[in-house]
């Protein structure tokens, strides 16, 4: 049977949005509501906010998930027709070696290539294995007969083209979802779903919610703009982060008590753990060390609201990602019984 979710994710996964670049997979988005008839409209940095209209129309609820994805730039065309490349987002080179990638130039064309150790070869560089991984030392190998930096620049290359990953997904029968940028679009498939469902079964919301998909979450400024004033409430969807001493698994929606930024709002965090127990969730609280959201993007911006952070656990985060259809849906299923329910008290 298949299931929805899985196939919303292997389409965006495979629709190349790199921060900074996410015309392409926004307008995917955007066409999905737009089929179903749901108001939206875009924001001057190219984010999409749907709206579905509440009982209460004078207090509002957010949630947004991001479209963007890790990436890179073209930084140096080098003297020997290979690539140096300037990273877009929080990873490690260590995370990319080897992966196949793809070069949009600014006339649109695709170039793809291989991003490679420059020490790659353990025939040749003695320091093969041990080498840094870093800015320096690796590089793109393109798909062309290019042997210097001009006949690079004749296929149309250019210091500032974006470089995306090639996200090699797979599902597996044991329910895996394996690809690159889980972090974010399987949330952003989540509330794509979630909509379908609301719109659909004709469900009444008792407040009127907005749904931000953000295109610059993994450089900090995603959802920091483009909320109502009515907005009294707004949950981030995103990855929960996975590892050694985290409760986070890949069965379960996470919860996020606190990361980077600080804590999240008890009241809400209170109000989540209360529904899932209610309704026979499976979750897990959790603290994520090295991490920010879009809800503390907006809060640190200045809005005056409720927020909080909820996803599905995601293994190898920034890295190739793994997470599992029991994952997805206990969020959704948490998502469903939150929109459904009463503002906290605050």
């Amino acid at each position: 049977m298949v299931n929805e979710k899985v196939e919303l994710i292997k389409q965006l996964v495979q629709i190349p949005s790199p921060s900074g670049n996410t015309g392409k997979v926004m307008q995917f988005v955007e066409d999905y509501f737009t089929e179903l008839g749901v108001q939206t409209k875009r924001n001057r940095k190219g984010g999409l906010v749907a709206t579905i209209p509440g009982k209460d129309n004078d207090q509002h609820r957010m949630l947004t998930a991001h479209v963007d994805t890790l990436g890179a730039m073209v930084k140096e065309i080098k003297a020997n027709g290979r690539l140096k490349l300037d990273l877009i987002g929080g990873f490690r080179y260590n995370a990319i070696e080897g992966e196949y990638c793809q070069i949009e130039t600014a006339q649109g064309e695709l170039i793809t290539g291989t991003i490679l150790m420059r020490q790659t070869s353990v025939h040749v560089y003695k320091d093969a294995g041990t080498a840094e991984r870093n800015q320096e030392n690796m590089e793109v190998r393109l798909d062309a007969k290019v042997e210097n930096a001009e006949q690079v620049r004749k296929l149309g290359i250019e210091v500032g083209d974006f470089v995306s990953f090639d996200p090699r997904v797979q599902v597996t029968d044991t329910g895996f979802i394996k690809s690159r940028h889980l972090d974010d679009k399987a949330s952003v498939a989540i509330l794509m779903k979630l909509v379908k469902k609301i719109v659909t079964e004709g469900v009444r919301l008792p407040y009127t919610t907005h749904f931000l998909i953000s295109n610059n979450e993994e450089i900090g400024y995603g959802g920091n703009s483009n909320i109502p004033p009515e907005a009294v409430e707004y949950l981030a969807v995103d990855m929960g982060a996975m590892g050694d001493g985290q409760a986070t698994d890949e069965y379960t929606v996470s919860i996020c008590v606190k990361d980077a930024t600080g804590p999240y709002h008890l009241g809400l965090r209170k109000h989540l753990v209360q529904l899932a127990e209610a309704n026979q969730i499976g979750y897990q609280l959790d603290i994520y060390p090295y991490y920010g959201s879009d809800a503390s993007a907006a809060l640190t911006a200045g809005h005056d609201i409720i927020h909080g952070l909820i996803g599905p656990g995601i293994d190898s985060s920034h890295a190739y990602e793994r997470t599992h259809i029991d994952a997805l849906e206990q969020t959704e299923l948490l998502l469903y019984s939150y929109l459904l329910s009463k503002l906290i008290a605050y």
